[in-house]
C-alpha cells in the first residue's frame, strides 16, 4: 500500500488553481525530487502531503500509522528554548504532537550542522534555525520525510553529509531543491509542477531535463497548430450570409468546443529574460591585495591573503559557514578595514552588491517600489523602460509587482534582488549566496549571464555546480584563516584538497613510531575483533569492484535510452555502496587503530 494516496486533488488561492486535479502516490523507500518554477505551489503541495493544509476538493488517503516529519521553506514563527529543544520538540509544521526524536540522534545531527545543543534559538540567524529545524526532521527517521530546499544556508561539507545520509535512509523521501547535483545522487522519481498539473519522470535528471524540453516543444507546436486551425474556422464562421446558409451545424459545434479549450488553456510563463546593465570597463586590475590579515581580537579570520583579479575574472568563495566569506566580501567592499596589508581597487569600477540577507529590500514597500522607487520609467543602458515590463522579465506579473515584499516567498525575493541588482549599470558584481531559493531554470539563466558578463564576478556559493559552471578561479578557506587561491571552480579545488588530504594521512601512517619488537605489545582487539579485521580488506576490495563496475554501466549511454528505471536502480545500488564502502573504511580504521595502542 501507498503510504500516501492523492486523487483529484484541486486547490486555489486567489487566483489560477495552484493544483488543478493533481493525483499520485508516494510509496515505501522512493526518494522523488519535486520540481517547478518559484510560484507554482511545490511548498503549498508539501504541506498537504504533510497534512497542514486541506485542499479545496479531492481525497487524501494515508497509511495507518504513517509518520512525517518536514523541513518548511520558512521558520514558523514562535518557536523559543535552545537549540536541542526546539529540535526535539513536536511543532505545527514539524511532526506530528506526539514525535519526540532520542535525544542522542538531535544531539549528533545539529553538530554536523554546525549547531551547539545549548544555543538559543531566537538568538539565531534565520539559516541557523532552519539547520535547527532540519536536524530535528532527520533525528526523527520518519517513514515519509519531506524536505523544502534543505541545502539552502548549508556550508559545501554539510550539503555533503546530508547527501550521504539521505541516500543512506531506506525509508520514502520528496524533497524539494535547486542543487542540481543533489538531484543527481538522490532522485529515483522527479515530479514537476506545472500549470497546476503534476508530470510524473521515472529517469534521471539528466534525462528528465532533455525529454521535459522535448515536451515542451512538441506541446508548442501542437497550440500553434490548434491556434491556427481555430483561426480558420473563426473566418469562416464570420463569412457573408450565403456562405453561413449552407454552414455544417456540427462543424460549429466543433468551433465553439475549440473557443472553450482555448478559453480554458494556461499558457506557460515565458522564461525569465535576465539582462545585467554594463558600465564602461574597468581598468585591467581590478583588486590588488596583498599581504591581508583581519581577525576579531585573538580570532584570526584571515592570514596573509595575496591575490589579483583583473577585469573579467569569474572568482568563486567557498569555505564552510562562519569561515569569513562574507567577512572578506565586505573587506573588498571597503566597509571593515584589514588590521594588517592592503586592498587596492582599480578605477573606473562601479560595484552592484547582492547581499545574502536581503536587507536592501524595504518591507514597508511594494515590488514595484523596491526597485524603481516611485518612478514609472527605469533609464536603462538599452533605453527607457516602463518598471512594469522591466519586472516582466523577471516573471513579475503586473499584479505581482503591486505585491507587498511580505507576500513573496523566498524565491521571488531573490530575483527581485537580482532585478534592483541588474537595473544599475556595474562592471563588478558582488554576490553573496544568489542561488538560494531560485527554481533551477533561473538559476540557469543566471549562469548564463554570468558567463557572457563582460565585467568582473565575486561570488560567493554553496552550489556546486552552479561553481563549476560559472567560475575561472576559487578562493577556498583552508582552516586558521589561511585563503588559498586555485584555477577552476569547485571540482578543481575539492581534487586539490582530496590529494592533500591522502598526501596527510599516507605521510602520517608512514611517520609512525615502530614498535619495538622485543616489547610484548598489549593486544587491544577481542578475538572476534581480530576476525573482523583480517576479513575487512577483502570485503572493501569487493565493494570497490561492485562501485567500480556500476560506474562503468552507469557511464555507458545505452543505459539511458530506456525508461530510466534501470539508471534509477544503478545509482541507488551506487548509493548504497558508497554508504557501505565508507563504514567499511571507518571501521578498518577504528580497528587498526585499536590494535595499535600498546
Amino acid at each position: 500500500m501507498a503510504l500516501i494516496d492523492l486523487k483529484d486533488v484541486r486547490l486555489a488561492l486567489g487566483g489560477p488553481p495552484l493544483l488543478d486535479g493533481v493525483s499520485l502516490q508516494i510509496g515505501k523507500g522512493e526518494r522523488i525530487c519535486l520540481l517547478g518554477r518559484n510560484g507554482e505551489g511545490k511548498s503549498t503541495l508539501l504541506r498537504i502531503l504533510h497534512g497542514k493544509l486541506a485542499p479545496g476538493s479531492g481525497r487524501i488517503t494515508r497509511a495507518a500509522g504513517v509518520r512525517i516529519a518536514a523541513l518548511p521553506q520558512n521558520v514558523p514563527a514562535g518557536l523559543a528554548g535552545s537549540a536541542l529543544e526546539v529540535a526535539s520538540a513536536p511543532g505545527p509544521e514539524i511532526a506530528d504532537d506526539d514525535d519526540r526524536p532520542p535525544e542522542h540522534a538531535v544531539a549528533g545531527a545539529l553538530t554536523r550542522l554546525d549547531i551547539r545543543a545549548d544555543d538559543d534559538f531566537g538568538s539565531l540567524s534565520t539559516g541557523a534555525r532552519r539547520r535547527v529545524l532540519l536536524a530535528g526532521a532527520l533525528a526523527r527517521d520518519p517513514d515519509l520525510l519531506l524536505l523544502d530546499e534543505p541545502t539552502n544556508h548549508l556550508d559545501i561539507e554539510a550539503i555533503a553529509w546530508l547527501e550521504e545520509q539521505l541516500a543512506r535512509r531506506r525509508k520514502a523521501l520528496v524533497f524539494v531543491t535547486h542543487d542540481r547535483r543533489l538531484v543527481r545522487r538522490l532522485a529515483t522519481r522527479i515530479l514537476e509542477l506545472d500549470r497546476g498539473r503534476i508530470f510524473d519522470w521515472k529517469c534521471d535528471y539528466d534525462t528528465f531535463a532533455q525529454r521535459r524540453d522535448d515536451a515542451l516543444d512538441a506541446e508548442a507546436a501542437a497550440r500553434v497548430e490548434f491556434d491556427k486551425k481555430l483561426a480558420q474556422e473563426e473566418a469562416w464562421i464570420r463569412r457573408g450570409v450565403r456562405e453561413r446558409r449552407t454552414r455544417n451545424e456540427g462543424r460549429v459545434r466543433k468551433l465553439m468546443e475549440m473557443r472553450e479549450i482555448r478559453g480554458n488553456r494556461r499558457e506557460r510563463l515565458d522564461r525569465a529574460r535576465i539582462h545585467a546593465e554594463q558600465a564602461g570597463p574597468s581598468g585591467r586590475r581590478v583588486l590588488t591585495i596583498r599581504d591581508v590579515g583581519f581577525g576579531y581580537g585573538d580570532h584570526p579570520v584571515i592570514r596573509s591573503l595575496h591575490s589579483d583579479i583583473l577585469r573579467g575574472d569569474r572568482v568563486g568563495i567557498v569555505g564552510p559557514n562562519g569561515s569569513g566569506k562574507t567577512t572578506l566580501l565586505r573587506l573588498l567592499l571597503g566597509e571593515l578595514e584589514p588590521n594588517t596589508g592592503t586592498i587596492r581597487l582599480g578605477t573606473g569600477l562601479k560595484v552592484a552588491y547582492f547581499d545574502q540577507q536581503r536587507d536592501v529590500l524595504d518591507e514597508t514597500l511594494n515590488v514595484r517600489e523596491n526597485v524603481a522607487g516611485g518612478a514609472d520609467i527605469l533609464q536603462l543602458a538599452g533605453g527607457s523602460r516602463h518598471v512594469i515590463g522591466y519586472l516582466q522579465d523577471f516573471l513579475f506579473t503586473p499584479d505581482r509587482a503591486h505585491a507587498p515584499i511580505t507576500a513573496l516567498s523566498g524565491g521571488e525575493r531573490n530575483r527581485l534582488l537580482l532585478a534592483r541588482l541588474f537595473a544599475k549599470p556595474a562592471n563588478l558584481l558582488i554576490l553573496d549566496e544568489p542561488t538560494n531559493d531560485l527554481d533551477i531554470e533561473t538559476l540557469e539563466l543566471l549562469e548564463e549571464l554570468l558567463l557572457n558578463y563582460e565585467g568582473t564576478v565575486l561570488v560567493v556559493s554553496h552550489d556546486r555546480d552552479f561553481l563549476d559552471n560559472v567560475v575561472t578561479s576559487t578562493l577556498a578557506f583552508a582552516g586558521d584563516g589561511v585563503v588559498e587561491e586555485h584555477a577552476g571552480g569547485y571540482s578543481d579545488w575539492e581534487r586539490v584538497r582530496d590529494a592533500r588530504r591522502a598526501a596527510a594521512s599516507g605521510a602520517k601512517a608512514k611517520t609512525k613510531p615502530a614498535r619495538d619488537r622485543r616489547e610484548r605489545p598489549r593486544k587491544a582487539l577481542t578475538w572476534k575483533e581480530e576476525r573482523e579485521l583480517e576479513a575487512l580488506p577483502a570485503r572493501i576490495e569487493a565493494l570497490e569492484g561492485d562501485r567500480d563496475r556500476l560506474h562503468g554501466e552507469l557511464a555507458d549511454p545505452a543505459l539511458y535510452q530506456g525508461d530510466g528505471a534501470g539508471v534509477a536502480a544503478r545509482k541507488e545500488s551506487l548509493a548504497a555502496l558508497e554508504a557501505d564502502l565508507a563504514a567499511a573504511y571507518a571501521r578498518w580504521e577504528d580497528l587498526e587503530s585499536k590494535r595499535d595502542q600498546a
